[in-house]
């Protein structure tokens, strides 16, 4: 490896600090197993973000088919999301990179620009059928590197009893002014009205895009007055006790936890709720973020990219894109999200999904209005911009600066 491309991979090593502490916190640890000389029917590593599922799990199995029909046999390594993208890096550091790789969709391009990955023009891996605006993660440049998995969004529980007491219509709710009447109403009937997750880590950041965006604020601008408005939303809402103390320090599972008590109004939350919401022991529904003037605000998406390291023997590249083929295929695609409460990537496995579980339409359309974090051409830009906006966030909701001086700092900070 020369040394630009060494200087590359430890300045994405500093940048993928921020952006790896996101919503997984598990851990596992494994090593890779050298191939055989033809680069056929040997051992292929694959590394996953999924400690949470063992060998018996569908997921393994699904891993182990696809080796098959590939013709190799598939060691599988799970890791923790900030463990697997450090390990990455210095793998590739060493020339040992896993043949395939499946991390979160902002790491993407990162490690793109680090020269880590290979294309998917490159290893002729089809991403046609892939809505664009999920596909957008894996695009540095006008290059592509990976495929989804599928893909996880936010949106807003609610309590169906706490609103009917509270004499709050659901359908009234349009915009931001109609959402804070709301709150209001719940509050003055003795119940509680939203809570959110406003940490100080890149789920505060996910959780805030939803209202930045909604108000209509762009990335590059972080002191805009449609961002401070948004900032200043959440900001009133605590003043008036409309919104608990707690959400500074609230991730999305202690927020669930509120939210789960059966005393709040809204949650804002994501679809890997969906099973705790079922077993929450109250009638519950789902509506999309509301915009600032109505309708949806564009949310921001989560989930994983299928994506082939580049490797010192080219011969390995075959088998790698066939696994990646199978894993994303619209066959397994189907299961595969049902495992991992993903919306799928493609039209067609989402109708599929609706079909089975109309409770999820909600969520399709919600993914559909979706943008990836490191969308709008900011690729390596975002982790910078992100730990700028939940420092903001952080620095307004606890009353140490207003929104708009915080909202100053951070856009001085993340020039």
């Amino acid at each position: 490896m020369n040394r630009a491309a060494q200087r590359r991979l430890i300045a994405a090593a500093t940048t993928l600090v921020a952006v790896a502490t996101g919503v997984t916190a598990c851990s596992s640890s494994g090593s890779s197993t050298t191939a055989g000389s033809d680069g056929s029917k040997s051992t292929y590593t694959v590394w996953d973000p999924y400690p949470q599922f063992d060998k018996t799990s569908n997921w393994a199995k699904l891993l182990d088919r696809c080796g098959s029909k590939a013709g190799v046999t598939i060691k599988r390594t799970a890791f923790d999301t900030t463990d697997l993208t450090n390990k990455t890096l210095l793998a590739a550091q060493q020339g040992n990179a896993p043949d395939v790789l499946i991390v979160d969709n902002p790491v993407v391009s990162t490690l793109a620009e680090a020269g880590v990955l290979t294309t998917t023009d490159e290893n002729g891996i089809d991403t046609s059928k892939v809505q664009s605006n999920l596909l957008g993660p894996g695009r540095s440049g006008d290059k592509t590197y990976g495929i989804p998995v599928g893909a996880n969004t936010l949106a807003l529980y609610y309590n169906k009893r706490v609103l009917k007491d509270a004499g709050v219509d659901i359908s009234t709710i349009q915009g931001w002014k109609s959402l804070t009447a709301a709150l209001a109403k719940v509050k003055a009937a003795g119940k509680k009205g939203i809570t959110f997750s406003a940490v100080g880590t890149e789920e505060g950041s996910f959780q805030f895009l939803p209202w930045y965006w909604g108000s209509g604020a762009q990335l590059t601008k972080l002191n805009s007055a449609d961002a401070v408005s948004a900032l200043g939303l959440w900001t009133d809402w605590l003043k008036k006790g409309y919104a608990p103390n707690s959400v500074i320090n609230n991730t999305q599972t202690t927020s669930w936890q509120e939210f789960a008590s059966g005393d709040y109004a809204f949650a804002e939350n994501g679809t890997w709720q969906l099973a705790n919401a079922k077993k929450a022991g109250f009638d519950y529904g789902v509506i999309p973020v509301p915009g600032r003037w109505g309708g949806s605000a564009p949310v921001p998406t989560g989930g994983e990219f299928v994506t082939v390291p580049v490797q010192k023997r080219t011969d390995r590249y075959g088998p790698s894109d066939k696994i990646v083929t199978c894993l994303t295929s619209a066959e397994n695609s189907y299961d595969t999200d049902t495992t991992l409460s993903y919306v799928a990537p493609t039209d067609a496995v989402q109708a599929k999904q609706v079909a089975a579980d109309p409770d999820l339409k909600v969520w399709v359309a919600a993914v559909k209005a979706g943008k990836g974090r490191t969308s709008d051409n900011l690729g390596t830009k975002y982790p910078k911009i992100s730990q700028q906006l939940w420092t903001a966030v952080q620095a307004s909701l606890s009353g140490s600066r207003s929104p708009q001086a915080a909202l100053a700092a951070a856009q001085s900070a993340a020039k």
